[in-house]
């Protein structure tokens, strides 16, 4: 039965009447202007009424006292069920969540539950947990393995948890959308083949002995990583790839038919020349074979080694591989690549306009329960926006809303539009903060001596050029020195690097010298170098029993790289691999799920046919342990430490084939202690991993350096957010507000009169110095813009797609027409990206 509402708090009110002759102070502890007192001279921040007033905020009972919530005229049409509805729909918005659940209270309790970080986090853990059992299941490495009851206890555990993950969402959620979402049933049907698998399992290993019992679910574990909504990121990845395969399948079925073409036509003209391989293997003997060969030289592995027996037969027989290398490998390859590129690019507008629309969708439910009429139009008043924000950002103060409600106020009324209510999730991303969030820890602890004139001094030649100038010089200096193996001067820069940093932590504050990378990177090296001379000094450590030094000597090398970054033709470059980190670790995740399900399913076909033994020890067994191997070039090339006897070493291999050279010699490795038929596996990992998944991954990487190189090239790329913020003046580095006409508005006066334009523009650098404002200057609160080069790429595509569409577009009613192809429009994503 549904919980029948409560009424909002009743202090409310009051909490309101009391900040009422606050609100000036904190928008004078804002730093923002203010006209002068007398003549009914308001705040143009928060105009309050102060008589019966629709803006909120003075309202009193016939009594004189402060009204209770219920009866509060601005409160009147929502309960407090409706506050925790529209709140839950906001943050849903802000956090990119595209749940659809049931709205009575107590699913949106259980709702928001479900969401908790700490049973989020408690999912990551038991996924992962659940992977690593495969490192203590047989095959394991020597020492690990463990018994199977015990794995299976664990991995009972996990999926007790997976359950429970699975029930609470199916409870919360609409049930025709829950079970039409193919994901969900995917989750059901591993957990049953699991347990069907352990019965399995058992039963086999204690009925018959005379086989090997195969755990054949377990390749079937990253699918909980892929299809729990938690894994937003991977599974958006999965999505496009999903996508993106049907669409380059005419691609890979006309490659893979030339390839076919060309092994028949290789067949009948070497088979029956009595051609050998160097190694005396036959020359292209079977139709299979012929394949197999082929398909191999369209990755160029084994390129020239394929061709130099029909060409020392014949000279002529060069032009075929040369015309075969020409079709497959230079105009396929190329080809499934520009395919897959266009149909990622494509696939990644659709998902733009996908989180987007959905966005826009929560943020607009959540206005249509707390809308009221007034003026003709809907609106949500201040009274309303205050309790909302109560729950939405708990913990801010009174001011700190009383600045929001300001950026989204078009006209001054403390009342917001539905227009602006859109725009409410990219305000909240923006990060706010005030005076004492800005200060160092000295600065709050020892504030006469941080501020002093010295202190000024110091903090001024440290965000000056010329400081950074300085240490890219003695960077440089530094690698000239280690080239050269002159270690008499190692302690000299080791004792100015140090000085560099303790300067900069001192000028800038822990929190804000960790927010760089490269700074980061120093301390690290820097430090561990120190600790590391410190101990060889010590210890008087020779170098065969200490060389940690000469690995951090090398890694101080790389601080070349802070050179480069401040190089403007190397910036896009940089900036490229520093703005796609996030999403090199999404395909990592995606890459290392193939991964896995393919070491597994290895490890089940291949597991202990190959053993590594010590190749110089006479007692060792030679040929890996296999007597099959003897005279092949697995042996030969000395991998018998390439085997599938443990999950660590699966990977490794895997690692090597994706890498493709001499992918074919441990290939041939693995058909030689088992059958021909071991090369499909090999061909289907290549398919999927390297054709495919790699390719995925590279039309990202060029997508994210056209992008990267547009926007350097673009004068202005912001949201309207951030525009009214900088209008306003209210970003970290303005000194004022600007004047400016917004358009969207449509408003002709002026947002703050009688001001001049004074905005202190920052130049857009990956110094590690100059991309850290001065904050100690700033006052009050102050939003923090991010450089358009510091955004990621998904935030910036949404804000172009953001510009194509109306500013009320909702999106269709339906999410699967967002992935229907329409035709190009006039104005696309297509056409500014």
């Amino acid at each position: 039965m549904t919980e029948s509402p409560q009424p909002l708090k009743e202090d409310l009110a009051i909490e309101i009447e009391q900040n009422v002759t606050d609100s000036k102070n904190h928008i004078v502890d804002a730093d923002m202007p203010s006209e002068p007192e007398g003549n009914g001279a308001k705040n143009p921040n928060i105009n309050i009424d102060t008589s019966v007033s629709d803006h909120g905020p003075n309202h009193t009972t016939s009594d004189g006292s402060p009204p209770k919530w219920g009866i509060h005229e601005d409160l009147k049409h929502l309960q407090e069920d409706d506050m925790i509805l529209a709140a839950t729909l906001v943050i849903d918005a802000k956090e990119g969540r595209n749940f659809t659940f049931k709205t009575d209270p107590t699913y949106v309790r259980s709702y928001n539950l479900y969401h908790k970080f700490y049973l989020r986090y408690l999912l990551y853990f038991m996924i992962l947990f659940n992977l690593s059992l495969a490192l203590f299941e047989r095959p394991a490495k020597s020492g690990w393995e463990i018994p199977y009851w015990a794995s299976m206890l664990l991995e009972t555990m996990c999926l007790a948890f997976f359950i429970y993950r699975f029930l609470h969402s199916a409870y919360f959620s609409q049930r025709e959308v829950f079970f039409r979402d193919t994901k969900n049933w995917l989750i059901l049907v591993v957990i049953v083949l699991t347990f069907i698998d352990m019965i399995c399992y058992v039963i086999w290993d204690n009925v018959t002995h005379s086989t090997r019992p195969i755990r054949w679910s377990r390749p079937l574990r990253p699918l909980f990583l892929i299809n729990f909504p938690d894994g937003k990121q991977i599974r958006r990845a999965f999505r496009n790839i999903r996508r993106t395969v049907p669409e380059i399948m005419n691609v890979l079925i006309l490659f893979l038919l030339s390839v076919l073409l060309f092994a028949l036509l290789a067949l009948k003209l070497f088979s029956r020349r009595d051609l050998v391989y160097a190694n005396g293997d036959p020359y292209f003997e079977t139709y299979l074979d012929s394949i197999w060969d082929l398909y191999v030289l369209v990755t160029t592995a084994n390129s020239p080694d394929v061709m130099m027996p029909a060409y020392d037969s014949s000279n002529w027989f060069a032009l075929f591989f040369i015309f075969y290398i020409v079709i497959c490998w230079l105009i396929f390859m190329s080809i499934v690549l520009a395919a897959i590129y266009y149909s990622y690019r494509k696939n990644l507008k659709n998902e733009i306009k996908a989180a987007v629309y959905g966005k826009r969708k929560k943020l607009a439910q959540a206005f249509d329960i707390l809308k009221v009429p007034y003026g003709g139009r809907q609106v949500v008043k201040y009274t309303v926006w205050c309790e909302l924000m109560k729950r939405v950002i708990p913990n801010r103060s009174r001011s700190h809303i009383d600045l929001l409600i300001r950026v989204l106020d078009i006209d001054g009324s403390n009342m917001i539009r539905k227009q602006q209510f859109l725009k409410l999730a990219d305000l909240l991303e923006l990060q706010l903060s005030e005076v004492k969030d800005r200060q160092t820890f000295l600065e709050q602890k020892f504030p006469v001596i941080y501020n002093s004139f010295i202190s000024r001094i110091v903090k001024l030649v440290v965000r000056h050029k010329a400081f950074r100038y300085f240490f890219d010089f003695m960077i440089f200096v530094n690698a000239w020195f280690i080239g050269f193996d002159l270690d008499e001067a190692d302690w000299f820069f080791l004792g100015i690097f140090m000085l560099e940093i303790v300067l900069k932590l001192y000028t800038f504050g822990p929190r804000e010298f960790f927010r760089v990378f490269w700074n980061v990177f120093d301390f690290v090296v820097i430090g561990a170098a120190v600790i590391a001379s410190a101990i060889e000094t010590i210890e008087d450590s020779t170098y065969e029993e200490f060389q940690l030094l000469d690995y951090l000597l090398v890694l101080r090398v790389l601080r070349l790289f802070k050179i480069f970054g401040s190089i403007k033709r190397f910036k896009v470059i940089l900036q490229t691999i520093i703005n796609i980190g996030p999403s090199i670790i999404t395909y990592g995740g995606v890459i290392l799920v193939f991964y896995y399900i393919f070491a597994i399913i290895g490890m089940e076909i291949f597991q202990n046919l190959i053993h590594y033994y010590d190749y110089y020890k006479e007692d060792s067994p030679p040929f890996c342990g296999n007597s099959a191997l003897n005279g092949t070039q697995f042996y030969k090339f000395h991998y018998c430490n390439n085997n599938f006897n443990d999950l660590l070493r699966s990977l490794v291999v895997l690692v090597e084939l994706t890498v493709v050279n001499q992918w074919h010699v441990l290939a041939s490795g693995f058909v030689a202690v088992t059958s021909k038929v071991a090369r499909l596996y090999f061909f289907c990992f290549h398919m999927c991993c390297v054709i495919i998944v790699l390719n995925i991954f590279i039309a990202f990487i060029l997508e994210a350096f056209i992008l990267e190189y547009t926007i350097q090239k673009v004068g202005k790329l912001e949201s309207y957010v951030e525009q009214k913020i900088r209008d306003l003046g209210l970003g970290i580095g303005q000194t004022g507000p600007r004047q400016r006409q917004l358009s969207a508005a449509n408003d002709n006066s002026e947002l703050v009169p009688n001001e001049e334009l004074n905005i202190v523009e920052q130049p857009d650098s990956d110094s590690d110095t100059e991309s850290i404002p001065d904050l100690s200057v700033e006052k009050g609160l102050r939003f923090h813009l991010k450089k358009k080069s510091r955004k990621k790429v998904e935030v910036l595509l949404q804000q172009m797609f953001e510009g194509e569409i109306d500013p009320e577009d909702e999106g269709p009613e339906n999410e699967t027409e967002i992935y229907v192809d329409k035709g190009p429009r006039r104005l696309t994503l297509d056409t500014v990206a």
